[in-house]
């Protein structure tokens, strides 16, 4: 099965459904025989995240560079925990291992990493399938947004099309996996 990576917060987030959604999604990614990759963290939906995917029978690989291991609490019950030097290396790493991707509710961090994984997809450095789940509503001022710049002419409806969207995770997972055995046949 594929190695789904998955950039979302070291933080909680103030609604219950972030947890519970992060939890889900582990429990399903174990169930449909995928592997996670994210970014190495035991705390927040990070870690949550993780620790529903082992504790479903999955594999986890996280990528931690060495200056955060001691700020984000990296998770050492891991499938395989990779150290890398700087953020540079721990996004290329966490690409170079998965073969999609999905956002979460998330900060700065997690934005970055999606915003220059779709980016890497628009100069085709990839063909890999990417998408945010939507919970409670999160990302939907984003994509308004993201609509609004293909209504302005500054992204294509071909690029906007590339970022899959979904509420649940079994609809984000079902399109993801679409994807993907599209590419392959």
């Amino acid at each position: 099965m594929a190695r789904i990576c998955v950039y979302l917060g070291s933080r909680e987030g103030r609604s219950p459904e972030f947890l519970q959604t992060a939890r889900h999604l582990g429990q399903l990614l174990a169930e449909r025989g995928h592997t996670l990759v994210y970014g190495g963290a035991r705390i927040g939906l990070m870690g949550e995240l993780a620790n529903a995917v082992l504790d479903n029978g999955g594999e986890v690989i996280g990528v931690m560079p060495d200056h955060l291991v001691d700020r984000e609490q990296a998770h050492l019950g891991l499938t395989e925990l990779i150290r890398v030097r700087n953020m540079h290396e721990r996004k290329a790493s966490m690409a170079a291992h998965a073969d999609a991707f999905l956002a979460l509710p998330g900060g700065i961090g997690t934005l970055e990493e999606l915003f220059e994984i779709w980016t890497w997809g628009y100069l085709g450095l990839h063909e890999k399938p990417l998408g945010l789940l939507n919970i409670v509503d999160f990302y939907t001022p984003l994509l308004d947004f993201l609509d609004s710049t293909v209504a302005h002419g500054f992204l294509t409806p071909a690029t906007r099309d590339m970022m899959l969207d979904a509420q649940t995770p079994n609809a984000l997972l079902d399109a993801l996996e679409a994807s993907l055995n599209g590419r392959k046949g």
